[in-house]
């Protein structure tokens, strides 16, 4: 079981990091810090949205555990005009992080996508989505 909010977008950055360090690398932009693009290489931002609070048990007057539901969404951005192949593939592999797993409290269900977004950015980028929806339990 997790405690608190950080402790969530802790174990969901955490894994992303672990896994995009390893070999073929790629950067990932995180929420709320500073990040340059690369301009030679495919990357990825990860944003992680809390939805619903609920509670799971009930222990007077303000203890207890509540469900917290959310959404991991993680936008893969690749070079415009060479196939959506490369993109596709870093997908497959924040797919296989998430989809189905339990991590340190943190219960992911089915991956959805990788789904084509029309890129805000510029462009300059070919971008892919997939999103990812959990639970953890707080106390």
């Amino acid at each position: 079981m997790t405690s608190t909010y950080n402790d969530v977008r802790a174990v969901i950055e955490g894994r992303l990091a672990t896994e995009m360090a390893s070999s073929p690398a790629y950067q990932v932009a995180y929420a709320n810090t500073a990040f340059t693009p690369p301009t030679d290489a495919p990357w990825l931002s990860v944003q992680v949205n809390f939805g619903d609070n609920a509670y799971y048990t009930l222990q007077a007057p303000a203890t207890g555990t509540n469900r917290q539901s959310g959404v991991v969404v993680v936008d893969i951005f690749g070079d415009v005009g060479i196939g959506a192949a490369s993109a596709f593939t870093i997908a497959e592999r924040v797919k296989d992080l998430f989809d189905r797993k339990t991590v340190s409290g943190v219960i992911f269900d089915a991956a959805s996508g990788p789904n084509q977004i029309a890129s805000g950015l510029s462009d300059s980028f070919f971008q892919v989505q997939v999103s990812v929806s959990f639970d953890a339990y707080l106390s």
